[in-house]
């Protein structure tokens, strides 16, 4: 059975049914992930999943169900669970789908060209990234981990007012994991790539970010207890901005769980930040034309050189809350119903280049890596995390420093942002610039 065919069955099916509307999401994908030891294939990993959800309305209430078969009994059975689970609902006047959309074209997510790519050549990419990292610095003893992964994907969403929506896309990356060692010292060092193209991922630029990582560790101590000026980079940052990322959705705005419930209008953030959810993003790695529920996505702004604008939203929130849809709905995939998210969320970059944002700290800190950052409190924003990098002395980096710990709020962080990096990077869809902070408590010895 085609896909079209089998949502033409599920809709016969659902008028059978006593239901006030419904939506129906399928999804299949062809995933590849090799990794790679010793120039050996240590996995190789080929898997074609397909599966299809639906909810449906009934009575005010909003049932979910999936099936992973296509089958015609399997589609029955997955619309009577998905009817039964509609009545066990509480009934919410707000519930509902959204309206017909226009989308936009994205022929960039997709890469055509990347199933005619042989697969010999694509675990000699996982080899290469292996070798690559291994040649960097005689220090580099071995590699943990090296991968090469990809899916081909393709979604389809209908739903009974109207909409109806696919795209294909497809994804790419490699990641390397290398452990260096000088002396009884040994630091590990890490990094990605990733690209919705298999051109896109430069592995000789992977591996050497994470062997220089790996040996710009050896070597480490502590240093003493103080309050400093620090730099976060980009990745330190983004883990920061993931810790307030669930104060920008609606759903916990509502439900006084968001830090800046009521804080619309305010001066909130430094004048240098400004944040924006962009499901748009040429290249981002949650580009899509549409979100969870057939929304078209968009650029929204979050904060405006530190003040707050609003939130983002997904169909049931904004009707809630008397608004429009910021297509912030997302889906895990056809086992688990849509629910709000972000999409490609970032800061914005700056104009400082990140080697000068040293420049003028008598005594403080460049972090590289926290450990813990899952502990931050994201309702009251409170932070204290294992953290290591170097020390900066008299504006240069002088020595890699670790068995540190760094405390705070995340608002109060971003509050003192001093100077924002030119140097956006994405982890995931969450994103950040480098960033130079005014002050933070840095506990050591």
């Amino acid at each position: 059975m085609d896909y079209l065919a089998a949502i033409a069955v599920i809709e016969k099916l659902l008028k059978e049914r006593s239901v006030e509307g419904y939506e129906i999401m399928l999804g299949t994908s062809r995933n590849l992930s090799v990794e790679v030891k010793e120039q050996k294939v240590d996995t190789f990993k080929c898997s074609t999943p397909v599966g299809v959800s639906i909810r449906v309305l009934r009575n005010g209430g909003m049932g979910f169900s999936y099936s992973t078969s296509l089958e015609e009994r399997a589609l029955s059975r997955m619309i009577d669970n998905a009817v039964i689970g509609a009545a066990s609902q509480t009934p919410d006047e707000f519930y509902g789908f959204p309206e017909p959309q226009t989308y936009r074209e994205m022929p960039d997510i997709f890469d055509g060209e990347m199933a005619g790519v042989d697969e010999a050549e694509k675990v000699a990419r996982a080899m290469e990234l292996e070798r690559l990292a291994l040649a960097f610095d005689p220090r580099v003893k071995r590699v943990r981990k090296a991968t090469y992964g990809e899916s081909n994907y393709e979604v389809m969403i209908v739903n009974s007012r109207g909409v109806r929506g696919s795209y294909r896309g497809t994804s790419v990356s490699s990641s390397v994991s290398v452990v260096a060692e000088e002396g009884d010292d040994s630091q590990m060092g890490w990094d990605f790539g990733f690209s919705p193209r298999f051109s896109g991922v430069d592995v000789a630029a992977v591996a050497a970010s994470a062997a220089s990582k790996a040996v710009g560790g050896l070597g480490a101590r502590r240093i003493s207890t103080m309050r400093c000026p620090v730099v976060l980079d980009n990745h330190v940052a983004t883990e920061f901005l993931e810790v307030l990322a669930p104060s920008f959705l609606a759903e916990h705005v509502l439900k006084q769980k968001s830090l800046l419930a009521g804080r619309t209008g305010e001066l909130l953030f430094a004048p240098c930040l400004s944040i924006r959810d962009d499901g748009t993003l040429s290249g981002g790695m949650a580009t899509t034309p549409f979100d969870g529920e057939g929304v078209a996505h968009r650029n929204t702004t979050l904060v405006a050189e530190g003040v707050v604008q609003g939130f983002l939203y997904d169909t049931l929130y904004a009707r809630k809350l008397g608004t429009d849809s910021t297509g912030n709905s997302t889906r895990g995939g056809v086992k688990g119903a849509p629910h709000m998210g972000v999409t490609n969320f970032f800061i914005e970059n700056g104009r400082t280049p990140p080697a000068d944002l040293c420049a003028g700290i008598e005594r403080g800190m460049l972090i590289t890596d926290v450990i813990g950052m899952h502990t931050a409190n994201p309702i009251s924003g409170d932070f204290s995390v294992g953290a290591a990098g170097f020390l900066i002395e008299g504006g240069t980096i002088t020595a890699p420093v670790r068995g540190v710990a760094i405390a705070g709020n995340v608002i109060e962080l971003f509050r003192n942002v001093e100077q924002v990096g030119n140097d956006l990077r994405f982890y995931g869809s969450v994103g950040a610039p480098a960033l130079r902070i005014a002050a933070l408590d840095v506990s050591g010895e």
